[in-house]
């Protein structure tokens, strides 16, 4: 009959044994042992490997310190979209025609940022908080400009 190495936990079948095939006792004890079985210890000695390894198994989450006005990342545009997403803006509202320049309203359309890639080909008017270097000089080719949206303060 052939057996089958057990290389881990040996102390459900052995035990007759003193030692459960460990040879010396020191040779099983030494830095310590996992303390049981399962998640036994989860709450004692296991309790570091837990928020180590499964900082969510209890239901909390991880927890630490988190800066209460932690800035959000700013949501991009690159001045090649606008044309090939200006269908979708003009159904939304918040672009529009006027004779042969297009108002875009990118502050109602959710963006914060306007960058330069891409081309352009049409003149547009862009209303939008921030803009890059590149981003104006493309559009100031193209025979439009950028008008910087300042944000309405609530007035109490």
């Amino acid at each position: 009959m052939r057996t089958i190495p057990r290389r881990r936990k040996k102390s459900r079948k052995l035990r007759g044994s003193r030692l459960h095939g460990f040879g010396l006792q020191r040779q099983h004890r030494r830095s310590g042992r996992g303390g049981g079985f399962g998640n036994a210890g989860s709450h004692k000695h296991g309790w570091t490997w837990y928020t180590a390894h499964w900082p969510d198994y209890f239901g909390r989450g991880r927890r630490g310190f988190r800066r209460p006005g932690s800035p959000r990342e700013p949501k991009t545009i690159n001045v090649g979209e606008i044309e090939s997403r200006l269908e979708k803006f003009i159904e939304s509202g918040t672009a529009k025609r006027e004779g042969e320049i297009l108002l875009v309203d990118l502050t109602r359309a959710g963006y914060d940022k306007l960058l330069g890639a891409g081309r352009v080909g049409t003149a547009m008017r862009i209303r939008v908080r921030e803009f890059s270097r590149k981003a104006a000089e493309k559009i100031a080719e193209a025979g439009g400009e950028i008008v910087e949206a300042v944000e309405e303060q609530a007035g109490g």
